[in-house]
C-alpha cells in the first residue's frame, strides 16, 4: 500500500512524502514512490504517527457503566490514536494480580479497535505479584502516594514504595506515581470548587515528586510522574534528569487549557486531582510543551456517569476528566504548538520512554500506525461527536483543529487491536 502525497509530520520535521506499507509496517518513505498495490490519496492532508495515550482509565472489566474499552478505543481512533496503555484502577478487579491482568487482557482482546498495553498496580501487599505481572506483559506499574479514591486500590506508604521500587528495578520495569503528599492534603473546608482546590495545594505535588525522585534514585528504579500540574513539579523532574536520574513526567491538556476560575464555570465535570492551577502556571506549562521541555502530553481520560459529576457538594463529586478523543485536536488548535512538537509529545516520546518498540514514528521498520488528518478544518468539541460511553466532557466548546480522514493501525483500518509488550530496557 502507498499513502500518497501527504505532508509527513514526525518529531524530526514535516515534508511532503509518500509512505510505502508492506506486511503492516512502513517499508519506505520518499517522493513519488513506485506504485504497488492499494493507494491512499493523502494530497492536501497531513500524516502523523498514530498517537499513543499512555494514561487512560477504560474501567473494564467491572465498571462498564462508566466507560468501556470498545467506546474508549473508538474515541481514541477518532482522535488520531492507534495505541493506549490502560491504568490498573477504576476497573474491578483492579490490575494488581496475575488473575486480574488475565481478565483485563481478555476484555481488551474482545473489544479494542486499536493496539493496547496494560499497566499493573503496586499496592500494599502485592509485591509478590510483580514478577508474574511482568512476565504477563505489563508495560510497568502505577502507584499512588495518596488515597486513590478507589478502596480496592490503596495508596503506598514509604516502605511499600521502597520495596516496590527495589523489586521493579530488579525486574527491569518502570514505576509510575500519582504524586501528592498525603500530609499536605486536607479535607475541603466547604462544598465549593475553590475549597477543593485549596485542599490539594501545589506544595503537596512538589513535595511528593521530590520524595519519589529521591527514593527511586536510591533504589535504581526508573520513575515516571503522571499528570504533573505545576511548573515547580516539572522543574524538579528536569533537575533530576540533569543529574542523570532515570525519571520522566507528563502533563495533560486540561492543565494546559484551564485555570482555577474555569472550575467555577465547569462545575463537577472539571473536577480532577491534582486540580487546575493558576492562569500563570497554565501559561508557563503550555510554553514548556511548546519548547519541548515537557516531553509527553496524555489525556488521563478518567470518565464516569454524568450523575457522579453532579451535586451541590463539590467534595463528593467524582474526580476525573473525560477527554481522550480530543487531545491532539486541542493541541493543534494552540497557535504556539508546532505539529512536530505534537507528534513528539503524543507519540514518539511516549513510545521511547515506555519501550513500545516499532511504535510512535513513521520510519522504515515501524508499525504502519498513521493518522491522516485535514488541518484546514477548525471546529469546537461537540457532545454529539463524542464516542465515550457517557458523552460529556470538560472540553465541550473548546476550539479544536484537524478532521480525521483515516486512522490506520498497522496499515489497516481500525478493527482488532493487539497487545503491546514492552521491549528490553537498555
Amino acid at each position: 500500500m502507498i499513502v500518497r502525497g501527504g505532508t509527513l509530520v514526525t518529531a524530526r520535521g514535516a515534508d511532503r512524502m509518500d509512505i510505502e506499507v508492506v506486511d503492516r509496517r512502513v517499508n519506505a518513505i520518499g517522493r513519488d514512490l513506485e506504485a504497488r498495490g492499494e493507494e491512499i490519496d493523502a494530497t492536501g492532508f497531513h500524516v502523523f504517527p498514530g498517537g499513543i495515550d499512555s494514561h487512560v482509565h477504560f474501567n473494564e472489566p467491572g465498571r462498564t457503566e462508566w466507560e468501556t474499552i470498545a467506546n474508549g478505543s473508538a474515541a481514541l481512533a477518532a482522535g488520531g490514536y492507534t495505541s493506549f496503555i490502560d491504568m490498573p484502577l477504576n476497573c474491578a478487579p483492579v490490575t494488581t494480580t496475575v488473575d486480574a491482568f488475565d481478565l483485563k487482557l481478555e476484555a481488551a482482546k474482545r473489544s479494542s479497535v486499536v493496539d493496547f498495553g496494560l499497566w499493573g498496580g503496586l499496592v500494599p501487599g502485592n509485591v509478590d505479584q510483580l514478577r508474574g505481572l511482568v512476565h504477563r506483559g505489563v508495560v510497568g506499574f502505577k502507584a499512588f502516594m495518596c488515597p486513590s479514591g478507589i478502596d480496592d486500590f490503596p495508596h503506598c506508604d514509604s516502605e511499600t514504595l521502597r520495596q516496590g521500587m527495589e523489586r521493579i528495578a530488579e525486574l527491569n520495569s518502570i514505576l509510575l506515581v500519582h504524586a501528592e503528599a498525603p500530609a499536605l492534603l486536607s479535607v475541603p473546608k466547604g462544598t465549593r470548587a475553590l475549597d477543593f482546590i485549596r485542599s490539594r495545594p501545589v506544595d503537596a505535588e512538589v513535595e511528593a515528586i521530590g520524595e519519589a525522585i529521591e527514593m527511586a534514585r536510591e533504589a535504581g528504579c526508573p520513575l515516571h510522574v503522571v499528570h504533573v500540574s505545576t511548573v515547580p513539579g516539572i522543574t524538579l523532574i528536569q533537575e533530576a534528569q540533569l543529574r542523570g536520574d532515570d525519571v520522566s513526567g507528563e502533563t495533560c491538556p486540561h492543565y494546559l487549557l484551564y485555570d482555577e476560575e474555569d472550575m467555577l464555570r465547569l462545575g463537577g465535570v472539571g473536577k480532577c486531582a491534582p486540580p487546575f492551577r493558576s492562569a500563570g502556571n497554565r501559561d508557563v506549562l503550555l510554553a514548556m510543551v511548546a519548547s519541548g521541555e515537557i516531553e509527553m502530553v496524555v489525556s488521563d481520560h478518567s470518565p464516569s456517569t454524568l450523575v457522579l459529576k453532579q451535586g451541590d457538594d463539590y467534595a463528593k463529586v467524582w474526580g476525573g476528566i473525560s477527554g481522550c478523543q480530543s487531545t491532539r485536536q486541542l493541541m493543534l488548535a494552540q497557535p504556539n504548538l508546532d505539529p512536530t512538537v505534537i507528534a513528539a509529545a503524543t507519540a514518539t516520546n511516549i513510545a521511547r520512554r515506555f519501550r513500545l518498540l516499532n511504535k510512535g514514528d513513521i520510519a522504515p521498520g515501524f508499525d504502519a500506525d498513521l493518522w491522516i488528518v485535514d488541518l484546514s478544518h477548525e471546529d469546537v468539541v461537540r457532545r454529539d461527536d463524542l464516542l465515550y460511553r457517557n458523552r460529556f466532557s470538560a472540553h465541550e466548546g473548546q476550539r479544536i483543529r484537524g478532521k480525521t480522514i483515516k486512522t490506520l493501525v498497522r496499515g489497516r483500518e481500525v478493527g482488532h487491536g493487539e497487545l503491546i509488550r514492552p521491549g528490553a530496557r537498555s
